[in-house]
């Protein structure tokens, strides 16, 4: 027969059994709850280019000059990561991640990181990568466009791609908001440079701002304008001549170094 003590312990072991039937804990939701969602939410009037899942509404285009059946880019932890399974001081393809659409008149930003490793042929070099803008021609690599420069020491430096710009430059022909305009671009030299303000660089995490009005841009690298490209242009062959430059596709570069980029962001205008 029991005694009084026990017939109490096995009421109370009855009465948290029907609780916790009842009641289950919830300590699974929460857990998923603090797993970090890696999709990639908009600041109010953007749009999210990268999802922060994978690559849906981007392709890739490469030189050929690597081992091109390893993934150059890929969807990682919410950024996309040039060369992300590549051994350190191999050879490996120049590459580009292009957005399906074109885009005229935009803000477009994003955030980016240099990983560690570098690879041949530029295993000597700083490390070097960047967006082109308004691409206009893929038939060779690197397509036709202009390109904010993201490179070490030289962070929004202005490339002209086989086609024409202007700029407002010192004598130095680095950029000065109230400097000389010249215009550099020939059919025969398919590039050229115009060298940025200053370089605002800083380890870790960079933030680009790339707002393009039709054959205007401007490039502002961690709050400061740095660069400008003026009256934008493109080699008409059927008419002979020089037009503007005023859409294309956007495109982020994979140049001999491992690069992060997060937050990729564009706004219409």
């Amino acid at each position: 027969r029991m005694k009084h003590g026990q017939s109490l312990s096995l009421l109370l072991l009855c009465l948290l059994f029907v609780a916790t039937m009842c009641n289950p804990p919830v300590a699974d939701e929460t857990a998923k709850e603090s797993i970090p969602n890696s999709e990639t939410i908009a600041p109010e009037g953007f749009k999210a280019l990268f999802n922060g899942v994978d690559l849906e509404g981007w392709y890739t285009v490469s030189d050929g000059n690597g081992p091109d059946s390893l993934e150059i880019f890929r969807a990682e932890n919410g950024t996309i990561h040039a060369y992300p399974s590549q051994k350190a001081g191999s050879r490996q393809s120049f590459a580009g991640l292009v957005t399906k659409e074109e885009y005229s008149s935009y803000i477009l930003t994003f955030d980016f990181k240099w990983g560690e490793k570098k690879f041949e042929p530029r295993t000597g070099n700083v490390k070097d990568a960047g967006v082109l803008f308004h691409i206009f021609d893929e038939t060779d690599f690197w397509p036709y466009g202009v390109e904010c420069q993201i490179q070490e020491g030289d962070l929004g430096d202005l490339w002209i791609i086989g086609a024409r710009a202007s700029a407002r430059v010192d004598a130095s022909e680095h950029y000065a908001t109230n400097g000389e305009l010249k215009t550099k671009g020939e059919i025969e030299n398919k590039y050229h440079r115009f060298s940025r303000s200053f370089s605002w660089e800083v380890p870790g995490w960079n933030k680009v701002e790339v707002e393009v009005n039709g054959d205007h841009a401007t490039f502002t690298i961690n709050g400061k304008v740095v660069n400008e490209a003026i009256d934008m242009k493109y080699w008409d062959a059927e008419k002979n001549s020089w037009e503007p430059l005023t859409k294309g596709k956007i495109l982020l570069q994979a140049e001999g170094a491992e690069i992060f980029y997060r937050n990729v962001f564009i706004k219409r205008l």
